[in-house]
């Protein structure tokens, strides 16, 4: 599965402490500096916030998936945020975002961006997988659970 592939546990952040959608950035652009420490954060954070411009990724029910495309970064990588309290994201449905899901893909990688994106549609549309991630309590159980859908 790609999921497993692109993210990892080193890339999970249980408590974000985030209160709005650009601490919220830069707060996941850390745990993608986790994954892959030579990532330029100015390049990720530009490279999500141009997509962002483009049309909300905060999709409903409490889900974001902030993503983008940039020179810096090697193949594909992702980072996983849980916010116990909600962040103002602009979501589409207005709500507080709780579940993030941010991945950064090298320029050249579009087939890959998609076809992440195609995978986090498809678990998300599965009922219970956002209840049970949001019960997790481990960096390593979200990511067994991710691998798992």
């Amino acid at each position: 599965m790609i999921l497993g592939n692109v993210f990892s546990p080193k890339g999970i952040n249980l408590n974000l402490q985030s209160k709005d959608k650009d601490e919220l950035f830069e707060e996941m652009i850390e745990c993608l500096v986790a994954v892959q420490p030579g990532i330029d954060r100015a390049q990720v954070l530009a490279a999500v916030q141009d997509r962002e411009s483009k049309m909300s990724t905060g999709i409903m029910h409490g889900i974001a998936i902030p993503h983008g495309r940039c020179a810096c970064v090697d193949g594909i990588i992702g980072a996983v945020g849980i916010s116990r309290q909600g962040v103002d994201y602009q979501s589409l449905d207005g709500a507080p975002v709780r579940l993030v899901f941010m991945f950064v893909c090298g320029e050249n990688e579009a087939e890959s961006h998609l076809e992440v994106l195609k995978e986090l549609a498809s678990v998300l549309q599965e009922p219970s997988f956002s209840k049970s991630m949001m019960e997790k309590t481990s960096a390593e159980d979200v990511y067994q659970m991710l691998k798992s859908f």
